[in-house]
């Protein structure tokens, strides 16, 4: 009874993360490029009370052992990259990402980040920036003439003056990763090699298994709503259980008690 205890507890913190993951997600679901969350979950140690395999009085061999699992732990929380929706705005500026890649930004400290959140912004210098001011790499800078902006499925950024004058203002590069799970997330739609994801190659859009790039269009999150609500329930379903679990075994140890 004592370890029904201690399992259904495991069980209760396990659930009690599942449920915050899935907080997580449904509260990105209309955040550009996000990509949702998994939980992976094990089991825990066994306590071995018989080994299969062992030989009885007999000499003969027993077929099946007796073993208690201790409960469950989590393991990972993965992101799942799967391609989100696209959504037209028709803004010059949007990009979208079809296929696999990130855009790289340049943090503060003069490392580098990756994003899926194609919402480019000028600065007052015409520098391509995000939301939060970070130069996208390659630097990219139009013209203060240009009236019309043209990006390529390439990358490729054509500035249009008054005069109807196309000039190559530079051209956005894709980066992939052999391990994208690997990744870390520094929050603000962007994540940063590590280790286990390995060294970015980057590239020119539509080449060497990078995706494309789509003008006036933003993708969304992967967050399909229906989905999430489902694991809610049944995160939430089996928190109710494992409490019931410790109920039991409560009310069993107080019969025990009162044994004479």
């Amino acid at each position: 009874m004592i370890r029904s205890l201690f399992s259904a507890s495991t069980g209760m913190h396990a659930q009690q993360l599942l449920v915050d993951t899935i907080a997580n997600n449904l509260s990105n679901a209309n955040t550009t490029g996000f990509k949702k969350s998994r939980v992976d979950f094990q089991d825990i140690l066994y306590q071995k009370m018989r080994s299969a395999g062992a030989e009885n009085v007999a000499g003969s061999q027993i077929p099946s052992g007796i073993e208690v699992g201790l409960g469950a732990k989590p393991v990972s929380i993965a992101k799942v990259f799967t391609q989100g929706a696209l959504v037209r705005t028709d803004n010059p500026l949007d990009v979208s990402i079809e296929g696999d890649g990130f855009l790289q930004v340049l943090l503060p400290d003069g490392t580098s980040a990756y994003t899926r959140d194609g919402a480019i912004k000028l600065d007052a210098n015409g520098t391509f920036v995000n939301a939060d001011g970070l130069i996208f790499q390659p630097t990219i800078t139009v013209p203060a003439t240009t009236v019309e902006l043209t990006i390529g499925q390439d990358g490729t950024v054509t500035a249009v003056d008054q005069n109807g004058l196309g000039t190559n203002a530079g051209q956005l590069s894709l980066s992939r990763f052999l391990n994208p799970v690997g990744l870390t997330n520094l929050g603000k739609n962007l994540y940063q090699e590590t280790v286990a994801s390995g060294t970015a190659t980057t590239g020119t859009p539509g080449q060497g298994g990078l995706g494309t790039l789509s003008q006036g269009f933003i993708e969304l999150s992967n967050i399909q709503l229906v989905e999430e609500l489902v694991n809610l329930i049944i995160a939430q379903r089996a928190y109710e259980v494992n409490s019931k679990v410790i109920q039991a075994s409560d009310q069993m140890l107080q019969v025990a008690n009162r044994i004479r």
